[in-house]
C-alpha cells in the first residue's frame, strides 16, 4: 500500500493538484486580505453573507487558476516519458512560480487600488495607464504606501515558490523515483490520464455552476464572466469579493473598453442634444397595475401573419395565430426592433433600458456597474418583483443579472424541480413553464411585476413529442417550435384569463432577437432586429398598430412607467413611446461595427467616424437606395447629431459607473 502510494505521490499529475490547490489556498487568502483592508466599503457585511460571496469565488478562482496554469498542466499530463527529466521539471516549476507570481501581484495590488476604483481592476487598466512615462516612481510611492499589501505580495509569492511540489517529492532525482516504464499499458494509462485533466480543465475555466442539463450529464454552455458574480452579492461593489483580478483581466483581454468619443466639447453640450435621465410629470396618479413582461426566444416579426399581410402575394399566414389575435387587441408597433441579436442583450434592454452597443454589456468590463430598472424603480412604488427562466439556474447569466438588476427572486429549473419536463437540450418545455409561471404569479402578493425567458424556440427547436404533427412544419426547423411555444402561450393567456387581478394586468410581450429568416424584407441590416413588441391591457383602450413611431426594447422599461403614470426621475436610453411625439422618437442599436440609427423616415448606419448610409427605410424595404451616394443628405446632419450624443452618454456613463440616478 505504501508503494503504491509512494508512486501515486511521485506522478506529475498528483503534483498538478497538489500545487493547483496550493494556488487556490493563495488566492482565498488574497481575498481575505482584500476584504480586511477594504472592510469599511462594506459596512453591511454579515458573516453568513460573507461565506456566501466566499463560495461564489471558489468557481471564479479555480477559473483563473486554471487558465493561468494551462502550459504547466499540459507539461506535466503530456503522456510521455521526457517529463520525467529533472531539467525539464525545473523548466516547469519556473514556468509555474513566474505565471502564479504575476498572479499573485495582480490579485494584491487590487487591495490598494480598490479604493479608487471601487471595482477589479480589468484589462482597461492596460488602455489606461499605457500614455504615462511614470510608471515606475507610482509603483514605488505605491509600494511604500501600501507597505502591509507589499509584504502579503512578499509573503505570497515566497509561498509559491517555497511550497511548490515537485514530481517525485522533492527536488531530488525524478527518474529514480519514477523508474521508466517502456510498456504499452503505461501509455495507454497516462493518456486517459491526460484526456481526464483536460476534460477538468475546460470544466474549470468554464465554471461549473453555470452549466445546462445534456441528458444526466451537465455541461457549460459558456465560460463564466464578470456579471455572474452578481448572482452571489446584495450590492454590486460587492462583486469586488467574489471575483479576482486575474480571472477580470483574462475574461477582458481583448474587449473593447469604451472611451469617450468627444463628439461633444462638454456635458452641457451634449445634455442638450440628448439625456438618458428622464423626468416625467404625468398629469394623473399613479396607477398600481400588476406588470408581466414576456421576452420570447428567438422570436422574429417574420414569423407573424399579423405584421406581414402582404408578404406571398397576401397569402402569407405566419406561425403565430393566438398571438396574431392579441396583436389585433392590443398596442403593437409597424416598426419595432430588437437592441442586440444575442438572448444575453435583452435582459438588460428590456428591463433596465441599456442597448448593447459594440459588445453585450453582461460581458463588458462595465457589467458590475450599479443599475437600475423595472424592478427596484417600482419597488419604490410597493411592488414585489421576480424574474422566471425555465433554463437550469445560472444559465446564460440571467439569475446574475436579475439580481444584479434588483428582482427580489429568481425562478428557474431549479424551483420548478421536475425534469420529466425537460426538453433534453435548454430548459423546461414552455408551455409547462408557462403554467408554473402563471400558478406562482397567483402567489405573489400584489402590486408584482414579473418577467418570463421562454426557451422552447432555441435550437435544437425540440417541441413536445406528443405535439409531433400539431404545427406547421414551415420551410426551417424554428418554425414549428414557433408554432409550439405559440400555443404554449394561448394556454398561459386561458391559465391568467382565470383570476381576478388578470384585469389589473398589463402586459408586455417582445422577442430576444431575431433567428432563421425566409424573406428578402427579413434580411436587411434594420429588419435583422425585427421583433414584435406588444402592449395588453385587458378592457382598456390600449389598442391598434402604430406606423407613425419606431420602437426598441429599450423603450420598453420607460414606456411602462409611463403608462403607470410613474412620478419619479429614473436612468433609461429609451424613451417613453406614450409621451414622446412621433418626430422625435428614435431607435438606436449596434450592427456589425457600424451603430444604426432610425427617426422619422429615415434609417442612418454610423461607422463611429461618419454616416456610411441613410435609407429611407419605409418605402426602400430592402434599403437598396443610399441616400448619401445619391446626395441626399437633408436628414443626416440632425440624426447623426443625436445619434453622437446617444453613444458619448453610453461611453462616457458606463466608464464612470453612472447608470443610475444617484
Amino acid at each position: 500500500m505504501k508503494i503504491a502510494w509512494n508512486k501515486i505521490k511521485a506522478a506529475p499529475t498528483f503534483a498538478v493538484l497538489r500545487n493547483l490547490g496550493l494556488m487556490l489556498v493563495i488566492y482565498y487568502l488574497c481575498r481575505i486580505a482584500f476584504f480586511l483592508v477594504n472592510k469599511s466599503y462594506f459596512p453591511d457585511m454579515t458573516f453568513s453573507h460573507l461565506l456566501t460571496l466566499l463560495k461564489g469565488g471558489l468557481l471564479f478562482d479555480i477559473s483563473a487558476i486554471v487558465y493561468t496554469n494551462l502550459l504547466y498542466i499540459l507539461m506535466q499530463v503530456l503522456p510521455f516519458k521526457f517529463r520525467l527529466n529533472a531539467v525539464y521539471q525545473t523548466v516547469a516549476k519556473w514556468i509555474f512560480v513566474v505565471f502564479n507570481s504575476v498572479a499573485v501581484l495582480a490579485n494584491c495590488l487590487d487591495i490598494g487600488y480598490f479604493p479608487f476604483t471601487n471595482r477589479r481592476t480589468t484589462s482597461t487598466v492596460f488602455s489606461e495607464f499605457e500614455n504615462e512615462g511614470n510608471l515606475s516612481t507610482v509603483f514605488l510611492h505605491a509600494a511604500l504606501d501600501y507597505w502591509y499589501v507589499t509584504l502579503v505580495i512578499i509573503a505570497l509569492i515566497f509561498a509559491v515558490y517555497k511550497l511548490y511540489y515537485r514530481p517525485g517529492g522533492g527536488d531530488a532525482g525524478v527518474g529514480r523515483v519514477l523508474p521508466l516504464q517502456r510498456d504499452v499499458p503505461y501509455y495507454l494509462r497516462h493518456s486517459l490520464l491526460m484526456v481526464v485533466f483536460v476534460l477538468g480543465a475546460i470544466f474549470g475555466v468554464r465554471g461549473s455552476s453555470n452549466i445546462v442539463r445534456v441528458g444526466k450529464m451537465r455541461t457549460p454552455p459558456r465560460p463564466i464572466v464578470l456579471s455572474n458574480a452578481n448572482q452571489y452579492v446584495n450590492k454590486s461593489i460587492e462583486t469586488a469579493i467574489v471575483l479576482n483580478t486575474p480571472f477580470c483581466i483574462i475574461r477582458t483581454f481583448g474587449k473593447i473598453a469604451y472611451k469617450n468619443p468627444a463628439y461633444f466639447a462638454n456635458e452641457a453640450e451634449m445634455e442638450a442634444v440628448y439625456s438618458p435621465i428622464h423626468h416625467p410629470q404625468p398629469a394623473e396618479e399613479f396607477k398600481p397595475l400588476n406588470v408581466v413582461v414576456i421576452i420570447i426566444e428567438s422570436f422574429g416579426k417574420e414569423y407573424s401573419g399579423f405584421f406581414n399581410k402582404t408578404l406571398d402575394n397576401g397569402t402569407y399566414k405566419g406561425y403565430t395565430p393566438f398571438l396574431d389575435s392579441l396583436y389585433a387587441e392590443g398596442l403593437t408597433f409597424e416598426y419595432s426592433y430588437a437592441n442586440g441579436r444575442k438572448s444575453i442583450d435583452a435582459m438588460p434592454s428590456v428591463l433596465s433600458s441599456i442597448p448593447m452597443f459594440i459588445d453585450p454589456y453582461v460581458l463588458t468590463p462595465y457589467a458590475t456597474n450599479d443599475i437600475s430598472g423595472i424592478a427596484p424603480l417600482l419597488k419604490e412604488k410597493g411592488y414585489y418583483s421576480a424574474f422566471f427562466h425555465g433554463a437550469p439556474n445560472g444559465s446564460m447569466g440571467f439569475q446574475a443579472y436579475a439580481q444584479s438588476a434588483g428582482f427580489d427572486a429568481y425562478f428557474g429549473m431549479d424551483e420548478y424541480d421536475n425534469e420529466a419536463d425537460f426538453d433534453g437540450t435548454w430548459g423546461i418545455y414552455d408551455e409547462e413553464f408557462l403554467q408554473f409561471y402563471a400558478r406562482k404569479m397567483g402567489e405573489l402578493p400584489q402590486p408584482f411585476v414579473t418577467s418570463v425567458f421562454t426557451v422552447s424556440s432555441h435550437h435544437p427547436f425540440n417541441i413536445p413529442p406528443r405535439y409531433k404533427d400539431k404545427f406547421p412544419e414551415g420551410t426551417h426547423p424554428i418554425h414549428k417550435s414557433v408554432g409550439y411555444a405559440d400555443y404554449a402561450l394561448r394556454q398561459f393567456f386561458t391559465t391568467m384569463a382565470q383570476y381576478e387581478w388578470y384585469h389589473n394586468t398589463l402586459f408586455v410581450v417582445t422577442a430576444d432577437h431575431t433567428n432563421q429568416t425566409t424573406h428578402d424584407e427579413y434580411f436587411t441590416d434594420a429588419n435583422l432586429y425585427a421583433v414584435p413588441i406588444l402592449f395588453y391591457h385587458h378592457g382598456s383602450d390600449l389598442k391598434g398598430l402604430d406606423a407613425t413611431k419606431p420602437i426598441q426594447q429599450a423603450d420598453i422599461m420607460p414606456s411602462i412607467l409611463g403608462y403607470l403614470n410613474y412620478d419619479k426621475p429614473y436612468f433609461a436610453f429609451g424613451q417613453d413611446i406614450f409621451n414622446t411625439a412621433a418626430e422625435d422618437k428614435f431607435v438606436a442599436n449596434y450592427n456589425v461595427n457600424q451603430y444604426q440609427f432610425i427617426r422619422s423616415d429615415y434609417f442612418l448606419q454610423f461607422d463611429g467616424q461618419q454616416t456610411k448610409a441613410v435609407y429611407d427605410y419605409q418605402s426602400d424595404v430592402l434599403l437598396r437606395n443610399n441616400l448619401v451616394e445619391a446626395g441626399r443628405t437633408l436628414p443626416l446632419r440632425e440624426m447623426e447629431t443625436q445619434l453622437k450624443a446617444v453613444i458619448q452618454q453610453y461611453m462616457v456613463r458606463m466608464a464612470e459607473n453612472k447608470l443610475t440616478i444617484k
